[in-house]
C-alpha cells in the first residue's frame, strides 16, 4: 500500500509538524484551521475500543439503535450553523451550500433512523414443520473515509446506515476538512455508547492504518478512483468488505430536437455547480451539429454571468486547481478553443473561472479524465447514435445525462449507458430512495438509499425443524 490511500483527500498543507495538519482557507490564502493528526497508536486504540464496543452495540435493539440515531440528528442540528461556517473557512464553500448540505445529512440520519429498524430477512418455503428465513447481521467495525466536496451529507448516509444496523465506526474525514469532521465528531459522538462512534482526522497515512487494521470488517470510502482502487486491493488482503462511491467522467449527451438554450442551461449547472466540485458533474459534452452553434452561444453566456456576478466559489486548493489548468492547457495545445475562461485569474484565492471549450477531440485528457473543476468541454457529433458511442466509452460509470424529445433514443441511452445512474432531461434530481450501482472504475456496491443497509450488513440462513417426536405426531394425526 501506497502511503497516499487517500490522495483526493491530501489538504494543501503548511506542516509547522509532522503531527498537524494546516488548512488554508480558499478564499484568502489565510490560515483555517490547524488539526492534530492521529498516531499509529491512536488508530490500533480507537478501532481496538470500536471492537470492543461491537458486541453490546449490536444486541441494542434496532428500534433503540434507530432512536439513537434521531438523537444524533438532533444534535447536528443544533451544531448545524457552526458547522457551516467551518466547511466555507476549510473548503472555500459558500455558507449557504453548506448549510444545505448539512441540512441534507440531517434528514438523512433521521431516514436510517425510521428504515433501519425495518430492515429484514425473509421468510423461506420449507416444509411444514419447519421454519425457514434469513437474518441481516452487522459486519462489524465499519472504517469510513469521506470526501470534503459535500463532506457533513456524504459521512451522514454512511454513518447512519452503518450504526443502525449495528455496526460500529471509525470515521476518517478528508484531510482537507479536518476541523469540520473533528467538530461533526464532537456533536455526534456523545449520543452513542463510548467507542461506537469515534473520528480520526489525519492524512493518508491514517487512511492507510485503517484500511489495513484486520479488525476493520467493512470499509465505506467516497473519493478518487485512484484511491478507491488501493482501498479495495487492501480489503482483498484483510477481508473488509468494501463499499466505494468513486470518481466519474459522466457525459451529457445533447439531442438534435432539444431547445439549445435550455440544453446549454442544464449544461451549466451540471458542469458549474460547486464549481465543477462534484462526483456526478458534467464532464465532457456532446452536442448534435444541427444544434452545436446556438448551444455553444448559451452556453457561453451562462459561463460569463457565473464568472461576473461573483457566485462561483474557489476550487477547494492551488493543488485541485493545478490539475484542473493542467488538463486545460493540453487540450488548448492540441487545437481545442477556449470560448470562454481556461486561465488562471489574478488576485488571491484559489479561484478558477467557469470555461467552455470546443474542438475537442476524443483523445484528450479532458474528455478522458475526471477534471473536477468548472469546465465545460465540448465536442461536436453528427449523429445521435456517434454521440452515444462517445458517451458510453471510457472506463468510469458513474452517471450519465441525455437531453432528448425522442422516447425512443431516452430509451436507446439507458439501455446502452453502463452506468450506474442515467438521467433523462435534467442533470440533477430524481425521487428518494434511489439507490445506484457504480460501473468501472467508478467503484462498487450500494453507496446510499436504503440498499445501503444491505451493504452494511451480511445474511444468515436459518432452518428450524421440528424433532422427530413432533414429526410423527403430526403424521399419526395428533396434536403437535
Amino acid at each position: 500500500m501506497q502511503a497516499d490511500i487517500q490522495q483526493e483527500n491530501s489538504a494543501e498543507t503548511e506542516s509547522r509538524a509532522p503531527d498537524t495538519l494546516t488548512i488554508l482557507n480558499p478564499r484568502t490564502g489565510d490560515v483555517a484551521s490547524e488539526v492534530p493528526v492521529a498516531s499509529e497508536e491512536a488508530v490500533s486504540r480507537t478501532v481496538g475500543a470500536a471492537a470492543a464496543a461491537w458486541d453490546g452495540w449490536r444486541s441494542t435493539p434496532a428500534a433503540d439503535r434507530g432512536a439513537a440515531l434521531h438523537k444524533a440528528a438532533s444534535a447536528l442540528a443544533a451544531a448545524a450553523d457552526q458547522l457551516a461556517e467551518t466547511n466555507a473557512q476549510e473548503t472555500g464553500r459558500p455558507v449557504a451550500e453548506a448549510r444545505a448540505g448539512i441540512d441534507a445529512g440531517i434528514n438523512t440520519l433521521r431516514q436510517y433512523a425510521e428504515l433501519g429498524p425495518l430492515h429484514r430477512g425473509h421468510s423461506l418455503r420449507g416444509g411444514s414443520m419447519a421454519s425457514d428465513y434469513t437474518v441481516p447481521e452487522p459486519r462489524g467495525v465499519a472504517a469510513i473515509l469521506t470526501p470534503w466536496n459535500d463532506p457533513v451529507a456524504v459521512a451522514c448516509g454512511l454513518i447512519g446506515a452503518a450504526l443502525v444496523t449495528g455496526n460500529t465506526v471509525v470515521h476518517k474525514p478528508s484531510e482537507r476538512c479536518p476541523r469540520l469532521g473533528r467538530e461533526l465528531g464532537e456533536a455526534l459522538e456523545p449520543v452513542f455508547p463510548g467507542g461506537v462512534f469515534s473520528t480520526l482526522t489525519g492524512g493518508p497515512d491514517v487512511g492507510m492504518l485503517l484500511t489495513q487494521d484486520f479488525a476493520v470488517s467493512v470499509i465505506a470510502h467516497v473519493g478518487s478512483s485512484e484511491a478507491g482502487a488501493r482501498i479495495a486491493r487492501a480489503g482483498m488482503l484483510t477481508g473488509a468488505h468494501v463499499i466505494r462511491e468513486n470518481g466519474g467522467n459522466d457525459p451529457l449527451l445533447v439531442d438534435a430536437d432539444v431547445d439549445p438554450r435550455w440544453a446549454a442551461e442544464q449544461a451549466a449547472i451540471g458542469a458549474f455547480s460547486n464549481s465543477g466540485q462534484i462526483c456526478t458533474a458534467v464532464e465532457r459534452i456532446y452536442v448534435h451539429r444541427d444544434i452545436a452553434g446556438p448551444f455553444v452561444e448559451a452556453l457561453a453566456e451562462e459561463a460569463r454571468r457565473r464568472n461576473s456576478d461573483g457566485s462561483l466559489a474557489p476550487l477547494v486548493d492551488t493543488r485541485m486547481r493545478d490539475s484542473v489548468e493542467a488538463q486545460v492547457s493540453e487540450a488548448l495545445a492540441r487545437g481545442a478553443e477556449a470560448v470562454v475562461g481556461g486561465r488562471v485569474p489574478d488576485g488571491p484565492g484559489v479561484f478558477y473561472p467557469a470555461t467552455v471549450i470546443t474542438g475537442c477531440t476524443d483523445t484528450m485528457e479532458i474528455m478522458l479524465q475526471e477534471t473536477f473543476g468548472p469546465v465545460a468541454p465540448v465536442r461536436v457529433v453528427e449523429s445521435f447514435d456517434e454521440g452515444l458511442r462517445l458517451a458510453a466509452s471510457g472506463e468510469y460509470g458513474l452517471a450519465a445525462t441525455v437531453l432528448t424529445t425522442g422516447l425512443e433514443h431516452a430509451e436507446q441511452a439507458i439501455a446502452a449507458l453502463p452506468v450506474g445512474t442515467v438521467k433523462v432531461n435534467a442533470v440533477f434530481g430524481g425521487a428518494p430512495g434511489g439507490s445506484a450501482q457504480p460501473r468501472g472504475i467508478s467503484g462498487q456496491g450500494f453507496g446510499y438509499g436504503p440498499e445501503l443497509l444491505d451493504e452494511f450488513t451480511r445474511v444468515k440462513v436459518v432452518h428450524v425443524s421440528a424433532p422427530p417426536a413432533a414429526r410423527r405426531l403430526q403424521t399419526e394425526g395428533g396434536a403437535p
